[in-house]
Formats: C-alpha cells, sequence, structure tokens
C-alpha cells in the first residue's frame, strides 16, 4: 500500500492498467457500509458488464470506523475495475467525490451512493442519455424510499429553493445518482455541501442537462448519515453558490445594490421625521428615526465599500492566476494554406474543441 498523500491512502493490489482508456468512471462515497459495499459491487458488475464498455469503480471510504475498508481492499484484490482510496479521517461527502473526480479516467463521471438505495442498474441509461448529446444527467428519485417529514418534505422544500435560486429546475437535486461530462466537471472546486450544485454550476457555463427517472430502494443494511441539519447546511450553500453563480465577477453589483437600497430607507427615514415634525411637532432630537436614519446611511456607506473590496479580491484572484472569466465552447478557424498562382482556394472551415 503507497502513501499518496498526507489524508489520501491508495489501494493498489490488483492487476489495475493505469494507462488504459476508460469509458466510464463510476464514484462512489463510502461510510461505514461494510455491509453493502460487497452487494453493490456484484450489482455494478451485473450492470456493467453486459455493455461491453471499458469502466471503473472508484470508491472512497470516507474515513469508516468499521470493516468497510476491508471488504473494500478485498473486492479490488480481486477486481481490476476496482479502486480504492481511503481518506485518514471523515471528510464528508463532498470532499470523497473530489478525490474520485481526481483518480477517475473516464470519459463520463457517474456519482452514486453506497447504501443500496441508488440502483446500477439504472447507470447505462444514464449513458444512454449522455450519448444522446447532454453534458450532465441527473437521477430522479420519483418514488423516494425514505421517510416522509424528515428526508422527502426538507428535500422538497430544499429542490424548490435551489431550482429558483440558481434557475436550473431539476425534480431532485438531492439524488446522488448522476452522470456528467468530464470536461464540464473536471475544473469545478467542490467544498461544503456542494456537490448537489454541480448541475447549476455546468449551467451556468453553458452544459445541457436532462433528467431520468431512476430506481430508488428502501435500505436494508446500516444507518442513514442524512438528517436535518444537513438541509441548513444545504440552504447556506446555496447562498454561496448563488453569489458566486450569479456575482463573482462583479460583487460590487450586489454589494453596492444592497447600499444603495440602505442609503433610500435611510432618505425615507429622515424624510418621515420630517413630515412628523412639521405635521405633529415631533423634534427631530425626540424622533428615533433620525438615529436610525443615520445608521442606515452609515451601513450603506461600507455595503459599497466592502462591494470596492471585493472588487479588488475578485479582480486579484482572476489576473494573478491568468483565470478567464469566460468559458470556450469551440473555435471555427480556416486552415493556414498555400497560395498557388492562378487558383482560388475556398477551404472548408475545421473546429477545434
Amino acid at each position: 500500500m503507497e502513501q499518496l498523500t498526507e489524508s489520501v491512502l491508495i489501494n493498489t493490489t490488483g492487476p489495475l492498467d493505469w494507462g488504459r482508456h476508460v469509458r466510464c468512471s463510476i464514484i462512489v462515497p463510502v461510510y461505514d457500509e461494510e455491509e453493502n459495499v460487497p452487494i453493490l459491487h456484484e450489482r455494478i458488475r451485473e450492470a456493467m458488464d453486459p455493455t461491453g464498455m471499458p469502466y471503473e469503480v472508484i470508491y472512497v471510504d470516507d474515513g469508516s470506523r468499521d470493516l468497510t475498508f476491508t471488504r473494500l481492499s478485498e473486492i479490488a484484490s480481486r477486481d481490476e475495475h476496482a479502486t480504492v482510496v481511503q481518506f485518514r479521517r471523515n471528510f464528508g461527502q463532498t470532499a470523497a467525490l473530489a478525490a474520485g473526480m481526481s483518480y477517475a479516467r473516464g470519459d463520463v463521471l457517474v456519482f452514486m451512493d453506497a447504501d443500496l438505495q441508488n440502483d446500477p442498474v439504472d447507470i447505462p441509461r444514464l449513458l444512454a442519455k449522455i450519448d444522446e448529446g447532454y453534458d450532465v444527467v441527473s437521477g430522479w428519485r420519483k418514488n423516494r424510499q425514505d421517510a416522509a417529514v424528515t428526508r422527502k418534505l426538507p428535500s422538497r422544500i430544499a429542490n424548490s429553493l435551489i431550482s429558483w435560486a440558481t434557475g436550473v429546475h431539476l425534480h431532485d437535486y438531492g439524488c446522488t445518482l448522476k452522470a456528467y461530462r468530464r470536461e464540464i466537471v473536471e475544473h469545478i472546486k467542490l467544498y461544503g455541501e456542494m456537490h448537489r450544485f454541480i448541475p447549476a454550476h455546468a449551467a451556468w457555463v453553458g452544459a445541457t442537462i436532462a433528467e431520468v427517472q431512476v430506481n430508488h430502494h428502501p435500505r436494508i443494511h446500516g444507518k442513514s448519515k442524512y438528517g436535518l441539519a444537513r438541509t441548513f447546511k444545504v440552504l447556506l450553500d446555496l447562498v454561496t453558490v448563488k453569489f458566486l453563480g450569479a456575482y463573482s465577477t462583479k460583487p460590487i453589483y450586489i454589494f453596492g445594490g444592497m447600499g444603495v437600497g440602505t442609503a433610500l430607507l435611510s432618505v425615507l427615514s429622515i424624510v418621515i421625521a420630517i413630515l412628523d415634525k412639521w405635521m405633529n411637532g415631533v423634534s427631530l432630537i425626540q424622533s428615533p428615526l433620525l438615529l436610525l436614519s443615520a445608521m442606515l446611511f452609515i451601513v450603506s456607506v461600507q455595503l459599497v465599500l466592502m462591494g470596492l473590496l471585493a472588487e479588488i479580491g475578485v479582480r486579484t484572484y482572476h489576473e494573478s492566476q491568468s483565470k478567464p472569466t469566460y468559458v470556450v465552447r469551440r473555435v471555427v478557424r480556416a486552415p493556414v494554406r498555400q497560395q498557388v498562382p492562378g487558383k482560388v482556394d475556398r477551404p472548408a472551415q475545421v473546429v477545434s474543441e
């Protein structure tokens, strides 16, 4: 077993050929699923082997405390399709997916859970949809087998909020089972619970998105790692995603907009105070509106200054790393050609992507 980084180990016991190209990389974050992983791997083999396409399965052990890593190591030792990445401690599902992406070699990346609630039978259907020309295919657990109050209701509310805030309308952002073209997601940096917002990030750079109904089974072994606390984390991450998606290159718009709004409230407050003095004889010194107006004006100035500081930070970020503020889909240009006397060449355009 070879140590690669301070927090990640990789099992290379099996006869995996690291130079071999694969069509599909299935990335599975795993945390305390010792009873599920052997069954899951067999089901993945049953779903993928008949397709005949080259594929790999990358299991990321997110600091499991049971025998999950032992079971995964046994799988990797006898199956060349399997790779196991082990974290030193629990870093969370998003970090596990990010690690899986860094080790994946496939043209298409498929994410799925290890609790046997996602069905590997659906993976070829997602890949078929990718072959139709879509960049992202999201699973939709229409008949979800979870508790109505603690799981389904918060998820429904969160899906509606995310769709409204991002402008990317999906029924089931929380479904881990999704397929992505590699070039769409390989440059996306994941933090917090950001993995569920990848479709929104992809849409913002021009990706085409489809949604496919997938199977969902009740959990049989182990305990769910999801709870109501995660819903609040998702809402906070949604604020971050909305800011980064809509204002990452122009933060002065949001801070300046709030500053202008606050300044208008300040003017409104002092106008009401003056009218109150003129009509009712209330002294400005005795009116709390005067103090409120002053406070709102100070806050408005601070918001504008924060926007200017954010602008400086954003420009430093992009310019110091030569990071573009755009994404190119393709470039079309005529090929270089030699001029032949007396002949007019009309070369066809070539497309480079």
